[in-house]
């Protein structure tokens, strides 16, 4: 009896005390009872120590009530109509695809859990050019691709014949890619997303690089957004999650992420056992951003208004993905049992729906109103960036073909029923005797969906997804700027990196484009010898600088500035990356020709961030990336996680990348100047792979001839001829990066210790002999019959008497590359193996690329040709201090 009283008088306390709270909702509205429950909370840890129990959830509900949400600005029953048509003509353009092909592929299941994200975001949101004359940025889900062909084929700029071409773009007439493909669809795609978690990271650096351009004056602050449509699955990627405090800690309140929770990756349920929008506001919320959920249709508001004690949100949030999967793919009378079944009082609560109309009920993701409350707060929300956790039903539409099943992301085909089901439940006007083709539905111009359409993207600016080239291109470089290199040093020792450095220190004075260069660092500008800058030109920072640092009594303490021009990015690799790619794209989304540099440890470059630098090849991105402390022998101490024998390996596999090893001064200045001419005068999609090191030595002057200007930048030149013109015995020697010194010095012991002549060859890319090796190649394959073109190694090689061997800080394979078109044999001595703590003597000799291996090698070559007897290669070993019993380097 007393359990009772207690009991009632607790429930009475509670309505009390929500009552009160209601009054000062009405007086005072949110912010005052937000303030009140933090009084109230501070005031009982104070008074009785009570602490609540923390929770970084909010209840799994809506985050806008259906009181405050705003009213929707457009037709329901048009965009609805208009969303069924493009439903309907993205689901076909798989279906047919499939049927003429088979295992040609494609993705049904994602654009239809997402066709109202869309359809919102496309008649109400996403603005190709905003009233100031800026635009919205959007990321688009890969896997949602089709839904985005389609709206195109209604907006009449893709036509027919490329839908029925979908992944067969080499079809006469052209067809359409997988996925978003700028490089494969230049004028459509902007941005490629399909390799999952590359969207996120890319959007925050971007929604950052925007801030970076006004803040410096080379960008209007227009108010243009940078929207990610991403999937609950893809944000297990470490990319997806990894910088999100970056975008928080910027305040990056013209972010938005839109996360379609369908509750399924490809295999099963994201979080069978949890709930993925729960987790993932946790995470959001912590990291300082503005979380909005849309769980929840309107057809639960009602039910949710009248939920005054909490059951029906308690339960909801009782229940795990796994299990509301279940409830999507069963019947009414099954969700009335298990889910409200637990307690009469919710079966009470639902006891005036049928067993059909619960089946119909809407979550939030697939409500236009619920999806636009969101959208609107978003975009109006200051101070931090946005994300939108959207609950849908993968597949949704798909009925018994796949909806809210395991298998419906690999559900490419539709049989009839399933075709006729879709079509009438979507209203298309599509008669039964021609429905087993699947066709393409288009009204006329002028029907009432297609001038609603076209309308709503004239208030918005015009069409998206649309990439064009909106900057003009640069005047020249004046040449003056890079003349001082080609010089030499005067026996000075200096490293390619000071190089590098001081060309940099002189492009950013430039008057034209100084003030374009972007310079990016992971934070290792003093390990590259870059601290000059940070006085020259400042660091970024959003805030400028809100301290005294500890070094400001130096000359050169770290100056950060609102306006400042190095992007210093923290030990973040990846996020480098998608700043290069950010302002090496510029020059398309934003009409400005910023030039990045991005220096960094080589071997983290291709080997850490490959799939970066294949979507910025895919983007079409421009730029330097540079490789500093290149080389798997020059970094000395470090060892094997640092020391890179294989970046230009892995660099022959990206085909718009330039890579070269240079070895001099003069030849990383023809090198640059002829790539910002390239890139940015010339309008070349392509971009730079440049290595470094950290060595200091003597730079020698240019060579003199056209010959040696040319030579560097297709890849090879004759730098120093043997000076013993009468030897009988003859070599060539190929010299790269750091290692061209002790080809210098083998040259001359194979002179005055052997007798042999050898000349000394500069090759600053073997993927520029090797792309040009192959090009001509394929031309004497298909131009059978007339004059053979002669790849550039061969002829500039045609006179070059004896054997060849080549060395390098990389991998054999790298010179074995252009073996076939060398004319004689090519031996080839380079890095491979794992790295050591060594210095660099004792790691080129531990790699055989030292100068007494590279004497041995052409020693060993000469007596393969009968010109040297075999003891003469013997007692070599023995003179040059050679151990043949040593271990193998590539396997120890």
């Amino acid at each position: 009896m007393a359990q009772t009283q207690t009991d009632g008088l607790e429930v009475l306390e509670t309505r009390e005390w929500l009552d009160s709270l209601d009054y000062v909702l009405s007086k005072g509205g949110p912010d005052r009872a937000g303030r009140l429950l933090q009084q109230l909370s501070l005031h009982a840890r104070r008074a009785a120590g009570v602490n609540l129990p923390f929770t970084a959830t909010t209840p799994y509900q809506n985050t806008i009530s259906s009181k405050t949400q705003p009213p929707f600005p457009g037709s329901q029953e048009m965009e609805r109509r208009i969303k069924s048509l493009v439903r309907w003509n993205a689901l076909a353009m798989v279906i047919r695809a499939n049927k003429i092909q088979e295992g040609i592929g494609g993705h049904i299941s994602t654009f239809a859990s997402a066709a109202t994200l869309y359809e919102v975001a496309f008649n109400h949101f996403l603005r190709a050019r905003t009233a100031e004359g800026d635009r919205d940025i959007v990321y688009f889900q890969g896997h949602a691709a089709p839904g985005m062909y389609s709206r195109a084929f209604l907006e009449g700029r893709i036509p027919k014949q490329k839908l029925e071409n979908f992944r067969r773009e080499l079809k006469p007439g052209g067809g359409l890619s997988s996925y978003p493909h700028p490089w494969l669809m230049e004028d459509f795609w902007e941005f490629p997303t399909v390799s999952m978690g590359l969207g996120p990271i890319q959007a925050i650096y971007h929604a950052r690089f925007i801030k970076y351009l006004e803040n410096r004056g080379l960008k209007q602050t227009t108010g243009g957004k940078v929207w990610a449509f991403l999937g609950d699955g893809e944000m297990d990627e470490p990319e997806s999650l990894g910088s999100i405090t970056l975008a928080s800690r910027e305040r990056l309140d013209n972010l938005i992420f839109v996360v379609n929770c369908n509750l399924q990756r490809l295999d099963g349920p994201v979080r069978g056992n949890g709930k993925i929008i729960q987790e993932l506001e946790a995470i959001f919320r912590g990291a300082g951003w503005n979380v909005i959920k849309v769980i929840w249709g309107s057809d639960w508001d009602t039910l949710i208004q009248n939920d005054r004690d909490g059951l029906l949100v308690r339960r909801m949030g009782e229940i795990s993905d796994g299990q509301y999967q279940k409830y999507f793919v069963e019947s009414g009378s099954y969700f009335r049992q298990n889910f409200f079944g637990t307690d009469p009082r919710l079966l009470k609560m639902v006891e005036h729906l049928s067993d059909e109309q619960l089946a119909r009920m809407r979550l939030g993701g697939h409500d236009p109103i619920k999806v636009h409350a969101a959208y609107k707060a978003a975009v109006e929300h200051r101070g931090s960036p946005s994300i939108i956790l959207a609950k849908t039903i993968k597949g949704y539409g798909l009925g018994e073909a796949g909806e809210g099943k395991n298998i419906t992301h690999q559900q490419k085909k539709l049989n009839e029923e399933e075709l006729s089901l879709f079509r009438s439940r979507f209203g298309i006007p599509i008669p039964d005797d021609e429905l087993h083709n699947a066709p393409f539905y288009r009204p006329a111009d002028d029907s009432a969906e297609i001038k609603y359409l076209q309308e709503r993207r004239k208030q918005l600016g015009g069409y998206l997804p649309e990439r064009k080239v909106r900057a003009t291109p640069l005047k020249s470089v004046p040449g003056s700027h890079f003349e001082e290199f080609y010089k030499g040093t005067e026996g000075r020792e200096v490293s390619t990196t000071m190089v590098f450095v001081r060309l940099l220190s002189k492009l950013l004075r430039d008057p034209e484009i100084g003030k374009l260069i972007v310079p990016i660092i992971p934070d290792e500008a003093r390990t590259f010898g870059m601290e000059a800058l940070f006085r020259q030109v400042g660091i970024y920072s959003s805030v400028g600088q809100l301290y005294e640092p500890v070094d400001m009594a130096t000359l050169l303490y770290y100056k950060e500035a609102k306006d400042g021009q190095i992007l210093e990015e923290g030990i973040t690799e990846a996020g480098s990356m998608c700043s290069f790619i950010a302002a090496g794209t510029a020059y398309a989304n934003h009409g400005i020709n910023t030039i990045p540099f991005f220096i960094y440890y080589s071997m983290f470059g291709f080997q850490r961030i490959g799939d970066l630098i294949w979507a910025a090849a895919d983007m079409r991105t421009r730029g330097f990336l540079v490789g500093g402390t290149a080389g798997r022998t020059t970094l000395a101490g470090e060892g094997l996680q640092h020391q890179d024998g294989h970046t230009h390996v892995q660099a022959l596999s990206v085909p718009n990348c330039l890579a070269y090893d240079p070895a001099f001064a003069y030849e990383i200045a023809i090198i640059i100047q002829d790539g910002i001419r390239r890139m940015y005068v010339g309008g070349e999609s392509i971009f730079y792979y440049l290595t470094v090191t950290n060595e200091p030595l003597p730079m020698p002057g240019m060579p003199d001839g056209k010959d040696v200007h040319d030579g560097i930048l297709k890849g090879l030149y004759r730098f120093k001829a043997s000076e013993k013109k009468d030897a009988k015995l003859r070599a060539q020697l190929f010299g790269s990066g750091t290692i061209m010194f002790e080809v210098l010095k083998a040259q001359q012991i194979l002179e005055e210790k052997y007798g042999v002549g050898a000349d000394v060859w500069s090759v600053t890319s073997y993927k520029q002999l090797y792309r040009d090796g192959n090009d001509c190649e394929r031309w004497n394959m298909l131009h059978p019959g007339q004059t053979p073109k002669v790849p550039y190694v061969t002829e500039v090689l045609k006179n070059a008497p004896g054997p060849f061997v080549a060395a390098s800080d990389y991998m054999k394979v790298l010179p074995e590359s252009i073996a076939q078109w060398v004319p004689g044999r090519l031996v080839s001595l380079g890095t491979d193996g794992f790295g050591r703590s060594e210095s660099r003597a004792a790691l080129r000799d531990f790699f055989e690329v030292d100068a007494k291996h590279i004497v041995l090698a052409t020693l060993n070559a000469l007596t393969r040709e009968n010109k040297i007897p075999l003891a003469t290669v013997q007692q070599a070993v023995k003179d040059l201090g050679i151990n043949p019993e040593k271990p193998n380097p590539a396997i120890s």
